[in-house]
């Protein structure tokens, strides 16, 4: 069930790593082509820059239209065992007639009834049908007559069928189910700032075993993130509604009180986490902090532009729990003190500069608050600064760097030694990325230890016979900032290379990636 979880989690970050560019897309555009804003910079009122921001804003805003099918779509691919792109295929057909078959039910039997929204939760279940009658029957051998239809073909007419029953299943049990997420997020709204401090706790706490891909969707995109009516339009969902404020030319005042699962978490990574960079770098001798700066100022840099912050928990997650604890503890303090204080920030992935400037200078504070960031970024990155650095002396932990000279994240001598640094995926890049991947494959046990290899955006996620036979030494030796063991496999820390040596040793097995 753990490993799963985790499966499905890393499925939903291919879709939703899309968000960015049709964020940035929507953000800009929407931003530029606001009546509002041509008013404040007359420059912008041209023909042609409107169109071209029209254009921009119309773009990013059908990514977030279609926002279930692609996460049904991505859903499909992480989870099919071969022939991915046949199980996407499933996954589109199947998503689509269940959606028909709600329509067409509520035209007969419930004329003029509300709309069933799915959402994140059809896609969930759609998804895992077309994948659950992918992987059973992609090898199915029909009678001769019907032989056309047999193998990979035979999945998504059968996953069409099925979808009508899907539907019908929803048309019967969503309406009360959607009535009470409605509700459900009704009563998180009645817990005022408390509410919003247990979601931002419980989303760090379920980080750092990769679950909150699992919870923040329920939020982002159903009703259990509120309900509002924009420009006559009902949507649910916190980032939706966000986003159909922002595509709205006659909203005016704050955007919606949703923002409240995603304003508290840009001063955690744009202050707080670089902060903790800092205080560990501090920590280590000063004869050994050159060789260990490039490593904490990028990790640092990606935290604060782009909100992705694996990379610096895994430092101090494994050698000091509780620790990781406390941090979830301030992170859910800053959603708390967001709330409280109506910043209104919206976002697309995470809470990175990107974001920040998007959905907040570029909207205005107006509408945001964002300038309220700025002075709890000063006192998260105080807080968190003196508080690693005294935690990390006081009980003596582990960071990289600090009690011995070896680097989690990169070898003693990474700076000298050329497959330790990111390599492309071509010519000499390739070829180191296949020799380190190798000896990556050795340390896991050898391909005969191996079930499934996986890899989500900083994790190589391994699924293996024996735990045993893994050589965690070996793996750290080659670059994984920690290794951990879950139910039945193996996580690999290697930031951006997971992937990388996820298709190498894929692709030297004969495995589809």
């Amino acid at each position: 069930m753990f490993k799963q979880f985790q499966k499905i989690g890393k499925a939903f970050m291919l879709p939703i790593a899309i968000l960015p560019a049709a964020g940035l897309l929507l953000g800009v555009g929407g931003a530029l082509s606001n009546p509002n804003t041509v008013v404040a910079f007359p420059a912008l009122d041209n023909t042609i820059l409107q169109g071209i921001f029209g254009v921009m804003s119309a773009a990013g805003a059908t990514i977030f239209n279609n926002l279930a099918l692609l996460l049904s779509i991505g859903l499909c691919i992480g989870l099919a065992k071969r022939d991915k792109g046949t199980a996407a295929l499933a996954g589109i057909v199947g998503y689509l007639v269940m959606t028909a078959t709600i329509t067409a039910m509520l035209d007969i039997f419930k004329p003029g009834a509300e709309p069933v929204d799915t959402g994140v939760v059809g896609a969930l279940v759609i998804g895992a049908t077309a994948v659950f009658l992918h992987n059973r029957y992609r090898n199915i051998e029909l009678p001769a007559v019907l032989g056309f239809f047999g193998g990979s073909r035979f999945v998504p007419i059968v996953t069409a069928f099925a979808a009508i029953f899907v539907g019908i299943f929803f048309f019967l049990t969503w309406p009360p189910i959607q009535q009470g997420m409605v509700s459900a997020g009704t009563w998180m709204a009645g817990l005022g700032p408390l509410g919003t401090f247990f979601y931002g706790f419980g989303m760090r706490l379920s980080g750092a075993v990769g679950l909150h891909h699992m919870i923040y969707p329920l939020f982002w995109f159903t009703p259990l993130g509120g309900t509002e009516l924009v420009n006559g339009v009902s949507v649910s969902g916190a980032q939706k509604i966000f986003f159909a404020q922002l595509a709205d030319p006659n909203h005016v005042g704050l955007f919606t009180e949703g923002t409240r699962y995603f304003s508290g978490r840009f001063a955690t990574m744009m202050f707080g986490l670089p902060a903790a960079c800092l205080a560990m770098w501090h920590c280590i001798p000063k004869g050994r902090r050159a060789k260990y700066t490039g490593l904490f100022l990028s990790v640092a840099l990606t935290s604060f532009i782009t909100g992705i912050t694996e990379p610096i928990e895994f430092m101090f997650l494994f050698v000091a729990p509780l620790l990781y604890v406390f941090h979830a503890f301030l992170d859910g303090v800053s959603f708390f003190l967001a709330d409280i204080l109506d910043i209104r920030l919206g976002n697309t992935f995470s809470g990175g500069a990107i974001d920040f400037t998007l959905f907040g200078i570029l909207q205005g504070n107006d509408q945001t608050n964002w300038l309220l960031v700025l002075p709890i970024g000063a006192v998260w990155f105080a807080l968190y600064y003196f508080s690693f650095r005294f935690a990390i002396k006081r009980f003596k932990i582990g960071t990289p760097g600090h009690l011995e000279d070896t680097i989690g994240a990169v070898a003693p001598d990474a700076q000298d030694d050329p497959a330790l640094v990111p390599a492309t995926m071509g010519g000499a890049g390739q070829t180191v990325i296949q020799k380190e991947a190798a000896k990556v494959l050795e340390a896991l046990g050898g391909a005969a230890n191996l079930e499934e290899v996986d890899a989500c955006i900083t994790r190589l996620r391994v699924s293996v016979k024996d735990p045993t036979k893994v050589d965690k030494p070996a793996l750290r030796k080659l670059g994984a900032t920690d290794v951990f063991e879950v139910r039945g496999g193996v996580q690999a820390v290697y930031g951006g290379k997971a992937i990388l040596y996820k298709s190498a040793i894929n692709e030297s097995l004969g495995l589809d990636d």
